[in-house]
């Protein structure tokens, strides 16, 4: 059975989350909707929805909290569409800045924002096919000016010496020189480096990535081989 593409819709006014999620829905995804964060973070809980869809001006805990959090999880493997008023050009700005796949302002139009979605949608399979691609076999790969010998987990530098790393470093290593070029979130390099271990939450791995870069790049303070993207996660550039 083929699963249909899952929206959340975070909105505290009644009537624009029910002619949002009845007009979603006739157009062939699956809608939950939410009122204030907490009971998104709920339904959040239960199953990761493909595209959240929050409004910025929320009771308590508003929409731009839940965003930055959610993509600090759980990187671009999730679409974020901020919900702002007309007038809220810092909000919308804001917004993007922390991540944000796309902004509407009230009051919108359903088709468009059903364009907006499907494209935020492109995005998101997208990105979930380059992660979910199977490292390429190899028992060495390139790592930079090092070389990642798989077999006998080392790392091996452009002088022929072995660089010192714990288990968890070489880990990170092989995580990110099996799939060059794409971002991955700190839940993904859990996920990868330890499966089955660490809270996907759990921010230590900032500082794995700080211990490891003083080893491999030759200027920690400006890295070339492991970036971060802001608001994303880290990406070898090679």
């Amino acid at each position: 059975m083929t699963m249909l593409p899952s929206l959340l819709v975070v909105e505290d006014e009644p009537d624009i989350a029910e002619a949002v999620a009845e007009y979603m829905a006739a157009n062939g995804l699956a809608v939950r909707t939410a009122g204030d964060v907490a009971a998104a973070r709920a339904l959040i809980a239960k199953a990761m929805p493909d595209v959240a869809m929050l409004d910025i001006a929320l009771p308590g805990e508003d929409g731009l909290s839940l965003a930055r959090s959610l993509r600090s999880a759980h990187g671009q493997s999730i679409g974020i569409i901020m919900v702002t008023a007309a007038s809220d050009v810092v909000d919308r700005v804001v917004g993007l800045e922390i991540g944000a796949d796309d902004y509407v302002a009230k009051p919108f139009d359903l088709r468009e924002l059903l364009a907006r979605v499907r494209a935020v949608l492109r995005r998101v399979q997208a990105t979930r096919a380059a992660i979910a691609l199977p490292a390429r076999p190899a028992e060495r790969l390139p790592f930079g000016p090092h070389v990642v010998d798989l077999a006998a987990r080392k790392l091996i530098d452009d002088q022929g010496a072995e660089i010192s790393l714990t288990a968890m470093e070489f880990d990170l290593v092989q995580a990110f020189a099996e799939r060059p070029g794409r971002v991955l979130t700190r839940a993904q390099l859990l996920d990868i480096a330890h499966p089955g271990g660490s809270d996907p939450f759990d921010r230590s791995i900032d500082v794995r990535i700080t211990r490891l870069r003083r080893k491999i790049e030759r200027n920690p303070d400006a890295p070339a081989l492991i970036r971060t993207v802001r608001g994303a996660g880290y990406v070898f550039e090679g």
